[in-house]
């Protein structure tokens, strides 16, 4: 029994040297008692600086390109700036816009008065225009509230443009606007007032019909009569100004009107829109909504319609006295920008009797004017005026467009427009285009009766601006059409970055480990030792264990377990 262990030891040391193998050993162990953090940014056993710099940047960039791709940073900065408060763009914008805010007026000459009055022609009409004028304007007197809201008044200065313009001291034949406004509303008095009215008429107006003014004086104010006694002796609330002129009230420093607005602090559903008119929530020309209503845009601002969800937007002109619907047609592009074209509302100038919202539009009438007019006497001191679009472009009725001459209705020229970018609810471009024109009701009144009744034009006016300031433009374009595609490029950009940058330090780390110099020098050993495994002194592996096996079985006295005997015991 002893015999034979000391055979099995011998073995299995000759086996060893034949085969190659390595003695056991209880050397250093590859695995260290170090988390894998430390592993990532230590070598040798020392936190390297370098690499914890570059892990904890790399850890920093996942961690911002992951919030930078999840949570509407972008959208969050855009509010800040496009709310309104001092300081922000939006308000820097809004209380001085800096745009190029032109006011065209077109008359409409009259060329056969003979012809009219005393051989029954149809008046003829010749468009003389434009009169440019651009308006300087700023917000005065500006006061936030903590409301959410902010008020202001408008300074506004008409400059006339002669460069874009027609010559301005060119005399224009025009009804006389005065005269017939009495005379059409005679026919309510008593006749002994009748008589008595048509007695002074004759002695101040003796063929007075139609007038001969300046584009100027017809927009801001000329001398006349009856103007003249009604300013002096009207009561205050009704009295118009001391002198006849269209657009008088536009063309002055400060105007009277104190408009009150939502900044975007409480509801972006009412960004831009008027919360107060003179501190009133409706229009008094009108008694009942959606006539009286205020909720509209100034036109700086509107409503995101991201936020809304609505096709129509609001607008408000103190000229006519109402807001106007304005309704999404298609998106286009202006300056790169994506953009919503709006144009009026099919209902904006229905007949009260046809559609019923406009019914307040003519209170106290058992028929209301007919489609394409608006009646808006009760904010012109009561003067028989009446709106409609250029050159009665959209109106279908002959006995409107057929009784004069010289209209020709057009779409590209007549048709009013707001290209709004619906994201910002900032408008690129804005044209108001309305005709003003007078209702005539013939009467027995010597001055006037050889007037018949008639929806008389007097001049159609253009306002609005077509380009904003190029800083502007910028933003816009960078908060609407950059940021949507170059956000997410710099996340997942910075994602990546991060990403590659713990990737890499990984990597450093892994090879650091793996790849020693002992493990290295460990491996080429064990590759030398599996290739030279099968010759031993020369001969194949497999004969030396086939003779070592043939020779224990001649001698019985050694273990079958022996398989190579020790040639020194032997």
């Amino acid at each position: 029994m002893g015999l034979t262990k000391q055979y099995l030891r011998v073995g299995q040391s000759t086996r060893n040297r034949l085969f190659g193998v390595a003695p056991l050993s209880r050397g250093p162990s590859l695995r260290e008692d170090r988390t894998p953090l430390q592993m990532l940014v230590s070598e040798q056993g020392t936190i390297s600086h370098g690499r914890l710099a570059v892990v904890v940047l790399g850890i920093l960039a996942l961690t911002l390109g992951i919030l930078m791709s999840t949570l509407p940073w972008v959208d969050w900065l855009i509010l800040k700036q496009l709310r309104l408060w001092n300081g922000t763009l939006s308000y820097y914008y809004w209380r001085q816009p800096g745009v190029v805010r032109l006011t065209k007026v077109f008359v409409f000459n009259m060329t056969n008065v003979d012809g009219f009055l005393n051989h029954g022609q149809k008046p003829k009409l010749d468009e003389i225009g434009p009169f440019v004028y651009r308006e300087d304007m700023e917000k005065v007197n500006i006061k936030f509230h903590e409301n959410g809201t902010v008020s202001f008044q408008h300074n506004k200065i008409l400059r006339f443009v002669p460069d874009l313009s027609v010559r301005r001291d060119s005399k224009l034949i025009i009804p006389n606007i005065p005269l017939l406004t009495l005379t059409s509303k005679s026919a309510s008095l008593p006749h002994i007032m009748r008589i008595a009215l048509s007695m002074g008429l004759k002695t101040l107006y003796r063929g007075q019909e139609f007038t001969s003014v300046t584009a100027d004086e017809l927009l801001f104010g000329y001398e006349e009569q009856l103007i003249n006694l009604a300013h002096r002796f009207y009561p205050r609330g009704k009295r118009p100004p001391a002198k006849m002129g269209l657009l008088i009230g536009r063309n002055t420093s400060i105007m009277n009107d104190v408009e009150t607005i939502y900044t975007g602090h409480t509801d972006m559903k009412d960004f831009g829109l008027l919360a107060k008119l003179n501190g009133l929530d409706h229009l008094p020309y009108w008694d009942s909504e959606p006539c009286n209503s205020i909720k509209a845009s100034e036109g700086s601002f509107f409503p995101p319609r991201e936020t809304t969800k609505e096709d129509v937007v609001h607008i408000y002109d103190k000229d006519i006295c109402r807001i106007w619907p304005f309704k999404y047609r298609y998106d286009m592009e202006k300056n790169g920008i994506n953009v919503g074209y709006y144009t009026l509302d099919e209902n904006t100038f229905t007949s009260g009797d046809k559609y019923a919202d406009n019914k307040c539009f003519c209170p106290g009438r058992q028929e209301c004017p007919p489609d394409g007019i608006q009646d808006i006497s009760p904010c012109q001191f009561d003067a028989p005026i009446y709106t409609s679009l250029p050159h009665y472009y959209g109106v279908d009725n002959p006995e409107i467009t057929d009784v004069v001459e010289g209209l020709n209705p057009n779409k590209e020229k007549h048709e009013p427009y707001i290209k709004l970018q619906q994201k910002l609810g900032v408008p690129l471009e804005v044209l108001i285009r309305i005709q003003l024109n007078l209702k005539v009701t013939q009467s027995n009144l010597s001055p006037t009766k050889k007037f018949p009744s008639m929806y008389f034009p007097i001049m159609w006016v253009e306002e609005g601006a077509e380009e904003l300031p190029d800083y502007l433009i910028r933003w816009i374009y960078l908060s609407t059409t950059l940021s949507p595609w170059l956000v997410p490029i710099c996340s997942y950009g910075i994602i990546a970055f991060g990403a590659l940058m713990i990737l890499s330090i990984f990597f450093r780390a892994y090879r650091k480990v793996v790849f020693t110099r002992d493990n290295i020098e460990r491996g080429k050993r064990k590759i030398l030792r599996r290739g030279s495994s099968f010759f031993v002194n020369g001969q194949h592996r497999l004969l030396i264990i086939r003779d070592s096996y043939t020779l224990l079985q001649n001698q019985p006295e050694i273990a079958e377990t022996s398989l190579i005997p020790d040639p020194e015991i032997s």
